[in-house]
This record gives structure tokens, C-alpha cells and sequence, in this order.
């Protein structure tokens, strides 16, 4: 069987209007492209295209998919909210939540996004796609069920999880989170449930400043069933591999799910302007074969993607193309234009050794 491939050139048409991000426009600041959202098509674009010019799409199954129903969006998202976010969009567009601009139509988009991701869940729950990767857009983690944020519209994961849940395809869901920020959102709709393990590696007070603490853990039946790892700025290519190894994998692990999800940011390379790690393309594709071999050990293979955040136009894709590559199993390559230099410098430096030290506290708070 292929990896599926979920995309729609919809979700590149999404922008947040006349928008200046954290900088004020005027005086000395010129206005930005894409009234300054730091979330652009550009960066899942050029993946896609980076995948047509390789070759790399002609050996996946490539797909659009439905827009994810009132009813999927129902089960995650209050209908005020649905409702409120439906009447901006038809009249033109607004902005709800916290930095979540958007334009006309921006409702359609972003449960297009949604659907995406959902269908990938079930293209992999139903055994048609060897594992699948979403390439959704507007991103969803940090979207709670009734507050978006950080460019997060609607909770795509949390979507599909629960159209996977009410369809009986699953029972039990391990979601990953890589991305450089904390995945608030899908922490917050899954907080108190045993059937969803969310887990979230992150740089420490980067985005939300105040959340993602190990000390959070869940609440209630769900207590134990959320796991933040938040790292020190700088933490690169060993690190992320070290706390894969060692802490998130033994988690789903002890899980036992019938399917791994990974919120797969690329927002911890090492020339993100909305983080400050050190990770690269090969990071990610190691980080993607850790997971693909723990889930052919617990779960026959069932691993699905969906992409969150990421902001270096140039660098995403072959992060992108890396991960694909694993995925798929294919021989096409993208060489990285500019990681290897850093992979071999890493392991020696010091505050590598720190972040080694992080991790091995947090191994012994979690009696690994």
C-alpha cells in the first residue's frame, strides 16, 4: 500500500486579511506579505512543489477530501462558536481568538482543513493507506474547543479523533506533538479523558508563555494521560532524539494505542523565525522512523500526520520531504541544503549536555 497524501489547494488560499502580527505597521515598519501572518501558504506550498519537482508525489496516493461536516465539527467546537465563526466568514472575514485572522470564506477553509486531517485518520483506521500525512492549513493545536489561537481555527486532530471514536474505527488515540509550541489546544479537549494520551514536546515558554509545564499531567480520570516535555531554546538534532527515545516513546508505548497521530510542526528547525531550536530535515526523518517502527511494534503500523506549524518558507520543505520519504519508504531525496554541518557539531556542544540533563530529570520524575 502507498502513504496517502491529503491536500487541497484551498487551504493555501487562507489568509488573515489586513493583519501586522506582534509589529505595528507604520512609521519605519513596512507592511508584511499576507498582512504579516507569519502562518503563510508559502511554506506548504513549495513543500507540495518540492514534492512534484523530486518526483516524490508520483509514489504517494495523492487526495483531496470532503470538508469536515457541522457534525464532525460538533463534537469538538461549542455551536456558538461554529455559528459566530460562520457569520464572519460570510461577511467578509474577521478575527476570533488570539492572533486567528481570516478572510472571506475563511470558515469553508479551515473545515476543509479539518476534513483533511480526519480522512487521513481514516484512510489508515481502514487499512487503505499504508500510514498518511495531512497537509493541513490552517493548523489546529492550539485551537481549545471554544478559543482559537496562534493561527488555530479549528482542532483538526481533535476532529478527526473524535469522528474515529464515534465511527468505532478506534478506541484508544496517542497524539505527539513536535512542534516548537506547546499544543494547548488539543491538551485542553482531551485534559480529562483516559481513551486519547496527548503528548507535547516544546521549547519551554515559547507559545502559549503559560502553558506546557511537566508538572501538568492531567486532571481527574485523566490524570497521567497528558505529558509535556518542554525543552531549553537551542536543543538540536541529539536532543530530539534522546527525548524521543527515552521519554515519549516509552509513554505510547504503555499506551497501547490502536493508532500513533503526530502533530507534526517543523517549527523546531534550526532557521525558524517563530522558534529557537536546532533541529533539521534529518532530525525529523529519524524522529519519523522512531515512531513508525514503535507503531509497527504496538499498533500494525497505523501512524497518521498532520501538519501544524512551521515558518521558514525555504527550510519546511525538506523537513517535509524528509519525513515523506520515511513515510513512504521511497529512495527519492531532497539533500538538505544546510543540516549536515549542524548534526555533526551538536552532540559536543554544551548546552546540548543541558538539555541531556533536563531529560534525565524529567526520566526520573516519571520513574523511567
Amino acid at each position: 500500500m502507498q502513504t496517502g497524501f491529503f491536500w487541497d489547494e484551498s487551504t493555501f488560499w487562507h489568509g488573515g486579511g489586513n493583519y501586522a502580527s506582534m509589529f505595528p505597521v507604520g512609521g519605519f515598519v513596512q507592511p508584511m506579505v499576507n498582512g504579516g501572518l507569519p502562518e503563510s501558504p508559502e511554506s506548504k506550498r513549495r513543500m507540495k512543489n518540492l514534492m512534484d519537482l523530486t518526483g516524490l508525489s508520483g509514489e504517494l496516493a495523492m487526495q483531496s477530501a470532503p470538508l469536515a461536516s457541522m457534525e464532525d465539527l460538533l463534537r469538538v467546537h461549542p455551536k456558538g462558536f461554529l455559528d459566530e465563526f460562520k457569520r464572519l466568514s460570510d461577511t467578509g472575514g474577521g478575527e476570533i481568538g488570539a492572533r486567528c485572522p481570516f478572510g472571506p470564506g475563511g470558515f469553508e477553509i479551515a473545515a476543509q482543513s479539518a476534513g483533511l486531517a480526519k480522512a487521513a485518520l481514516e484512510a489508515v483506521l481502514k487499512g487503505s493507506v499504508k500510514n498518511a500525512y495531512s497537509l493541513s492549513r490552517p493548523p489546529g493545536h492550539h485551537c481549545s474547543a471554544d478559543t482559537p489561537m496562534g493561527f488555530c481555527l479549528l482542532a483538526n486532530i481533535p476532529v478527526a479523533i473524535e469522528a474515529a471514536l464515534a465511527g468505532g474505527l478506534a478506541k484508544r488515540v496517542a497524539v505527539l506533538d513536535w512542534d516548537v509550541h506547546h499544543g494547548n489546544g488539543t491538551e485542553a479537549i482531551f485534559y480529562d479523558r483516559t481513551d486519547v494520551l496527548t503528548i507535547s514536546i516544546h521549547q519551554e515558554n515559547n507559545f502559549p508563555v503559560d502553558t506546557g509545564d511537566f508538572a501538568d499531567r492531567g486532571e481527574g480520570a485523566g490524570e497521567g494521560f497528558n505529558l509535556n516535555i518542554p525543552l531549553g531554546g537551542g536543543a538540536g538534532h541529539a536532543s530530539y532524539l534522546e527525548v524521543m527515545e527515552q521519554i515519549a516513546l516509552p509513554q505510547i508505548r504503555a499506551f497501547q494505542p490502536d493508532v500513533i497521530i503526530v502533530a507534526c510542526g517543523f517549527d523546531a528547525a534550526l532557521i525558524d523565525p517563530l522558534g529557537r531550536m536546532m533541529a533539521t530535515a534529518e532530525t525529523f526523518r529519524q524522529m519519523t522512523r522512531q515512531v513508525m517502527t514503535l507503531a509497527d511494534e504496538i499498533c500494525e503500523g497505523r501512524l497518521m500526520m498532520a501538519h501544524e506549524g512551521g515558518y521558514s518558507e525555504v527550510y519546511v520543505p525538506f523537513c517535509g520531504h524528509g519525513v515523506l520519504e520515511e513515510m513512504s519508504g521511497s529512495k527519492i531525496t531532497a539533500p538538505d541544503p544546510m543540516g549536515a554541518m549542524y548534526v555533526k557539531r551538536q552532540p559536543g556542544m554544551s548546552h546540548q549536555r543541558f538539555i541531556s540533563s533536563e531529560i534525565a530529570q524529567m526520566r526520573d520524575a516519571l520513574g523511567l
